[in-house]
């Protein structure tokens, strides 16, 4: 057997497939030798790892003139891809037509279907035509006979799909949604996520990179990432599912803001973005939150979430030993609930760092994917030169919790409930009469009588300022690895594999 004239070391894992091969005639004038004699070839198709957690389809192709001997070769490898039992055959995807740029049907079809078709994955293709059409068609296609679901578009599709895939588990399950303190059964059909969208925080914050062909690739080898989701619930009802920002003050006021700007495009959040840090609102309020005692790390420590976490791992293994020795009821005892009142310009609560490429650490930089906590982070009222000290913060290394106007806690549930909803003796527009004076003392450049702000929860408005949070521990799964410790030699990588082709 005959390779190409460089070793490549490649684990069966992130083998693509392998195809027979007709050699071209350029291929074939390799030695005088060979030109009396018929060659057989086949193909290896890999992954290929790139700087910045990209990854591409690569391939290597040998040859012998032992037909028998290359068939066997052939075989053999195409049964070790066999029992990579983790590989998803059959797929349903759903593309948004709209979303980002309105790119996604060409970057399926040009950059992802041909990918899918070289690694035999079958698929069934809807193409959205409106709002909550892959969440509604979700509750009616038997989604059991998928080996995962895919999403092609931005944040706000992941959602979608997200939403119709826990919605549907639970419902086949017989759970009340609108049961804040139910225990969620768990979705084991993976999502893949193929960004196309203005915005890809969950892709970027899960694979390292927004980049259509790596996340592809993630699907092709079967990669899984448990991923924790907290529920989002208002006098007993269910509100939204959020796995990467609830964001109250700051961040739900440039969502509001730049709906109304969509015809902007991207730009709006710019724009919107500085509007509301001139504006700099504060809104009073209660939190009550449950530490996560059963968490290793803390949101303040350097122990960033990777592929493989052990404090993921630590983590869900403590909590379900709490589950199994206290029960949930005494989990959930009042007298673990901690009370913080207050004036605040964000109170922000993500599942994961949400980073992005403008802040490349995101916003808690060691919160984890799947350790069953939130990091829950206050933001009390002080000037616009501290606020903008602070949002810096978000694009350099230094620590962006040590001022002394952030709080940051790791907690496995919170509840929220702003100042008018308190006052709840008087009617909105007395309260908001009542204030008008003081709100316009605070913020005499816009004269605003502004007292509630807006939910951001994971890119969508939730107009109600009382909300009960819970994290569930990794309720659902991801076509993905976390993100990969960067290698400085991707061939010293290679050859700690177990299993390598020669």
């Amino acid at each position: 057997m005959l390779p190409v004239p460089e070793n490549c070391f490649v684990p069966i894992s992130e083998i693509i497939s392998v195809e027979e091969t007709e050699l071209n005639k350029k291929q074939r004038n390799i030695g005088k030798w060979q030109k009396m004699t018929k060659l057989h070839a086949f193909t290896v198709y890999y992954v290929k790892k790139a700087r910045n957690h990209r990854w591409r389809c690569s391939d290597v192709t040998f040859w012998c003139v032992d037909e028998h001997l290359c068939n066997q070769w052939i075989q053999a490898l195409k049964e070790l891809l066999e029992m990579q039992k983790s590989r998803p055959k059959q797929l349903l995807v759903y593309i948004n037509p709209y979303g980002g740029k309105r790119q996604g049907k060409r970057i399926y079809e040009q950059k992802v279907a041909p990918l899918f078709s070289l690694a035999s994955i079958s698929t069934d293709v809807v193409i959205t035509e409106h709002a909550n059409h892959a969440k509604d068609n979700l509750f009616e296609v038997n989604i059991y006979k998928y080996d995962g679901v895919v999403c092609v578009g931005g944040d706000g599709m992941f959602s979608e799909v997200m939403h119709g895939l826990i919605g549907r588990i639970q419902k086949d399950s017989g759970i009340d949604q609108n049961n804040p303190k139910a225990s969620l059964v768990q979705c084991n059909i993976r999502i893949g996520i193929i960004p196309a969208g203005s915005t890809d925080c969950i892709c970027y914050s899960t694979v390292g990179i927004s980049d259509p062909v790596t996340s592809a690739l993630h699907i092709i080898v079967g990669d899984c990432q448990p991923l924790d989701v907290s529920s989002v619930h208002h006098n007993n009802m269910f509100l939204k599912y959020s796995v990467s920002l609830l964001g109250y003050g700051f961040y739900g006021d440039i969502l509001k803001d730049s709906e109304k700007k969509r015809w902007m495009g991207p730009m709006r959040y710019d724009y919107s973005g500085f509007k509301t840090f001139l504006s700099h609102h504060y809104y009073e309020g209660t939190i009550a939150y449950q530490p996560a005692k059963h968490t290793l790390g803390s949101p303040r420590d350097k122990d960033s979430c990777r592929t493989g976490c052990y404090i993921c791992k630590k983590s869900e293994q403590q909590l379900a030993e709490q589950h199994k020795d206290c029960g949930l009821k005494h989990e959930e005892g009042e007298e673990e609930w901690k009370v913080i009142k207050g004036k605040f310009l964000a109170i922000n609560a993500v599942n994961m760092s949400c980073a992005c490429p403008r802040s490349p650490k995101g916003l808690s930089p060691a919160a984890h994917l799947a350790d069953g906590s939130a990091d829950l982070i206050l933001v009390r009222k002080c000037s616009r030169f501290d606020f903008l000290r602070y949002l810096v913060r978000h694009t350099n290394q230094d620590d962006q919790f040590d001022f002394p106007f952030v709080d940051v806690y790791r907690v496995k549930s919170f509840q929220f409930t702003s100042k008018l909803s308190e006052d709840n003796e008087s009617n909105v527009m007395d309260i908001g009469k009542k204030r008008f004076g003081q709100f316009c003392r605070d913020h005499p450049a816009c004269c605003c009588n502004i007292v509630n702000s807006t939910w951001n929860c994971d890119g969508e408005t939730l107009d109600s300022s009382a909300i009960e949070v819970r994290v569930h521990c990794q309720l659902m799964k991801l076509f993905a690895r976390g993100i990969e410790e960067n290698c400085k030699d991707e061939a010293a990588y290679s050859q700690n594999s177990a299993e390598q082709l020669l």
